[in-house]
C-alpha cells in the first residue's frame, strides 16, 4: 500500500484515540482494472439493467430471482414476512431440501461429474475425486445411520467438530437431509470451545474425526472431542453419542481411545446401512439449515441461526453471479469449512450449481509456497477463493512460485479482511497472470453471503475497495449520531444496511433480545415500527464510501479482533487468562501483522506478592491454547505491575493497544495511576 511521506508522517504522529477507521480514510484512491474481454464474453452476469431492476423500490420482489434457481417442492406464497421485526422471515410456505438441491437434482445430467476434489495434505496420498452419483450414495448412507442408529429428526441439532476433509460436507448433507440443524466448529478450535458450543446448542451427538493432516504432522483430534463431552457435561448437557470418522478408512489413527457405549466408529456403522436411501425431508423455506457460532465481544459465543431457503436461494446467486461459477467450473475456495465462508462458497453455493468443489486439508505454504500451485495446476483450477492473510503469507514464502505453474485462473475471490492495495496488485498480476477478474468481497458470518462486490463482468476494479453494494444490497454508513455520510465526504462511520435480504441470520440462537440489541437497536428509527425501512442492519465494521460508490472497509468498531479472518472475540481471550490462578486481571488489544491482518498482545497483572516471570507467562499462553485454540494464541504475553486505568477503574485499552503498536499513547495525566505507562513500555518488546 502505497502512502506518500507527509501521510505517513502524519499518521504516526496522531495519537491512539484517533481511530483505525479515521486514520484508513487517509489512504490514497487507487485507478481502475477493466475486466478481461475474454471473462466478460462468457460471464454469467453482463446485463447492467440489474442495478436498475433491483432498486430499493423493487424490493423484496427482485430477492426471488435468486430463490428462482432452486428447486422446490412447494412455492412460497410470500416473499417476505415483516411481521415481526427485526425477525424477518423469507419464501413463507415454501417446501425445500438444501440437500436435493446440491445433490439430487444434478444427477440426471452431471452423475458422473466430480462434486469434491479432495486435496490431502500429504502431496504421496492420492486426491479423491467424489463424483455426485457417489456423493448421493455416501450422504444417504450416512443419512440414515444418523436417522436410524442416532434417532436424529428434523428439528435435532448436531455439533460436527471436523477437519477439512470430504466427510465434511457430506456430514453436512445428510444432516441437512433430515432437517437435522448441523454445527460445524473450526477443527482448529479446543476441546473446551467445543463443548461451550455443543451445550449451548444442545447438540445430541458430536461428529468428528480421529485424526488429520495439519503442516506435515498427523494430530490427535479425537482427545478434543473427550474434552468437549467433559466440558459440555459441566454445563449439565450430556451427548447421546459420539461418532467417530476414519481419516484412513480401516485404521484408527489416533492414540486416544474410544469410549465404550459412546463413542462409535462411522466406517465400521457405515457397512449396515450400504445401499439405503432416504426420503429427503420436505422443510419450510424458514425452517433452521445450520448454526454458525461466531465470537461475541462479551461472554459466551452466539449462535448464528440461517435458514434452508433463504440462506440457500442468496449463496447460489451470489456464487453464480459474483463469483461467476458455471457448471463447467472447477473452483476452489481454499478457506476452511468451520467458518461461514466455507460453509457458503465451499459447499452449499458451489454444489447447488454442479460445479466441483476443491477441499483441501492442509497448510498453504507446507511443504513450500509452490503447494497452492501445484494443486491449481493439476486439477485445471479455473476460480480462486482466498483470505488476504493466506496471499500475504504466499507473497512472502514464495513471491516467485506462481509464474513457475501451468494453472490459469479467470476469476479470483478475496474475502475476510480488508486486503491492501499492493498485496492486490500482486494477487492479480502474479497469482492471476493477468489474466483474472478480482473481487474484492465483504460480509460476516452473520450475513450468510457476500454483501459489497463488484459485479466482476460488470464493474471495474479498484484494489483496496470492496466495491458497490451487491445487486439487491443497500449500504448506507451513519456517524455516531445516526447522520448519514455520503460518498466521497472523506468521513468514515458504521455502515449498514437499509434493507433485509435472504441470506441474512434469523436470530441468535435462544438470545433474541441480544440479536436485536446488537444488530438493529442502534440505528433503528421507530421500535414500535413494522416498516421494514425503520430497522437497517449494523454491522458492526467501520466503512468509508469514495465519490464513485465504492465502500471501503475499515475493520471493526467493536473489540473483536479479525486474526487471519478468524474473528475472535477479546473477553473470550482475556477470560480464558483469568483461568491461571495467578492472573488478577487481563487486557488484549489488537496488534497489526504483515501476515495475519491482526494478532492479539494480551497484558495480564497477577496476584499481589507475584514475580513475573517466563514460566508464569508460558502458562497464561498455553491457557488460552487449550480453552479456545491456537487461533488465540497471544504474540506475547506481557506481565505488568498494574493496568493503565481511569479514576473510575476502567481499564484504559487503547494505552496498551498504543503501546503494543508502537504509537502515541496520547495524554495520560489523567488517569489514576499515569506512572505506570513508562514502565508497561519498557516491558512491552
Amino acid at each position: 500500500m502505497a502512502v506518500t511521506k507527509p501521510r505517513r508522517e502524519a499518521r504516526e504522529q496522531q495519537s491512539a484515540e484517533v481511530s483505525e477507521a479515521q486514520i484508513a480514510v487517509h489512504w490514497q484512491e487507487e485507478g481502475y482494472y477493466s475486466p478481461p474481454k475474454k471473462f466478460v464474453a462468457q460471464a454469467n452476469l453482463t446485463d447492467k439493467g440489474i442495478l436498475k431492476r433491483f432498486s430499493l423500490d423493487r424490493f423484496p420482489r427482485y430477492f426471488e430471482e435468486f430463490a428462482a434457481l432452486l428447486d422446490w417442492y412447494k412455492k412460497w406464497d410470500k416473499t417476505l414476512d415483516t411481521s415481526k421485526p427485526p425477525f424477518w422471515r423469507w419464501f413463507v410456505g415454501g417446501r425445500i431440501n438444501a440437500c436435493t438441491n446440491c445433490v439430487d437434482r444434478h444427477l440426471a445430467k452431471h452423475r458422473n461429474k466430480t462434486a469434491i476434489h479432495f486435496v490431502p495434505e500429504p502431496e504421496s496420498e492420492a486426491i479423491q475425486h467424489v463424483t455426485y452419483q457417489e456423493l448421493f450414495v455416501r450422504v444417504n448412507e450416512f443419512a440414515a445411520l444418523l436417522r436410524d442408529f442416532c434417532g436424529l429428526k428434523a428439528g435435532d441439532r448436531a455439533t460436527l467438530h471436523m477437519p477439512m476433509v470430504a466427510e465434511l460436507p457430506i456430514t453436512m448433507l445428510a444432516c441437512a437431509r433430515l432437517g437435522v440443524i448441523h454445527s460445524q466448529v473450526f477443527s482448529g478450535f479446543s476441546g473446551k470451545a467445543c463443548g461451550d458450543r455443543v451445550s449451548d446448542s444442545e447438540s445430541r451427538v458430536l461428529i468428528t474425526m480421529d485424526a488429520y493432516y495439519r503442516a506435515g504432522k498427523l494430530l490427535d483430534h479425537k482427545e478434543k472431542a473427550d474434552i468437549a463431552v467433559a466440558d459440555a457435561a459441566k454445563d449439565g448437557h450430556k451427548l447421546d453419542k459420539v461418532l467417530v470418522w476414519q481419516r484412513h478408512p480401516g485404521r484408527y489413527s489416533s492414540p486416544t481411545k474410544l469410549a465404550e457405549g459412546r463413542d462409535f466408529t462411522v466406517n465400521d456403522l457405515l457397512a449396515k446401512y450400504r445401499g439405503k436411501r432416504v426420503e429427503p425431508v420436505r422443510l419450510p423455506a424458514e425452517a433452521p439449515l445450520f448454526l454458525m457460532y461466531t465470537s461475541g465481544t462479551t461472554g459466551r459465543p452466539k449462535g448464528c441461526q440461517h435458514s434452508i431457503g433463504g440462506y440457500l436461494a442468496y449463496v447460489t446467486w451470489t456464487s453464480k453471479n459474483i463469483q461467476d461459477i458455471h457448471p463447467e467450473d472447477v473452483y476452489w475456495c481454499m478457506a476452511d469449512i468451520g467458518w461461514i465462508t466455507g460453509h457458503s462458497y465451499i459447499v452449499y453455493g458451489p454444489l447447488a450449481l454442479a460445479a466441483s468443489s476443491v477441499v483441501f486439508e492442509g497448510v498453504p505454504t507446507h511443504p513450500d509456497a509452490g503447494r497452492p500451485w501445484r494443486i491449481a495446476e493439476e486439477l485445471g483450477v479455473n476460480i480462486f477463493h482466498t483470505s488476504p492473510t493466506a496471499i500475504r503469507a504466499l507473497r512472502k514464502e514464495g513471491p516467485d512460485e506462481p509464474s513457475k505453474y501451468n494453472h490459469r485462473f479467470k476469476h479470483m475471490t478475496t474475502v475476510g479482511e480488508p486486503i491492501e492495495p499492493a498485496v492486490w496488485k500482486w494477487y492479480h498480476k502474479v497469482v492471476g497472470k493477468g489474466e483474472a477478474v478480482i473481487v474484492d468481497t465483504w460480509w460476516q458470518t452473520e450475513n450468510g453471503g457476500f454483501l459489497c462486490s463488484t459485479v466482476p463482468a460488470i464493474h471495474k476494479m479498484k484494489p483496496g475497495s470492496a466495491g458497490p453494494g451487491i445487486p439487491g444490497i443497500h449500504p448506507v454508513i451513519y456517524d455516531d449520531d445516526g447522520k448519514e455520510l455520503r460518498a466521497g465526504s472523506g468521513k468514515a462511520g458504521n455502515i449498514c444496511i437499509r434493507n433485509p435480504w435472504p441470506g441474512s441470520f434469523q436470530t441468535i440462537w435462544k438470545d433474541p433480545n441480544r440479536f436485536v440489541q446488537q444488530y438493529y437497536a442502534r440505528y433503528c428509527k421507530n421500535p414500535k415500527s413494522k416498516d421494514w425501512r425503520d430497522w437497517p442492519y449494523m454491522a458492526g465494521d467501520g466503512a468509508v464510501q469514495a465519490k464513485d460508490g465504492y465502500y471501503r472497509i475499515l475493520g471493526r468498531i467493536d473489540d473483536v479482533i479479525n486474526v487471519a479472518g478468524h474473528r475472535l472475540g477479546t473477553k473470550e481471550i482475556e477470560s480464558a487468562a483469568l483461568v491461571v490462578p495467578e492472573v488478577v486481571e487481563a487486557a488484549v488489544v489488537p496488534v497489526a501483522d504483515p501476515i495475519k491482518g491482526k494478532v492479539p498482545d494480551l497484558y495480564v497483572s497477577l496476584k499481589t506478592g507475584l514475580k513475573a516471570s517466563e514460566e508464569i507467562a508460558k502458562k497464561i499462553s498455553a491457557a488460552v491454547v487449550s480453552e479456545i485454540g491456537a487461533i488465540a494464541r497471544p504474540r506475547q504475553v506481557i506481565i505488568v505491575p498494574d493496568m493503565p486505568k481511569t479514576r473510575s477503574g476502567k481499564i484504559m485499552r487503547r494505552v496498551l493497544a498504543a503501546i503494543s503498536n508502537h504509537q502515541d499513547p496520547g495524554d495520560v495525566s489523567t488517569l489514576a495511576n499515569p506512572e505506570v505507562v513508562d514502565k508497561i513500555k519498557e516491558l512491552a518488546r
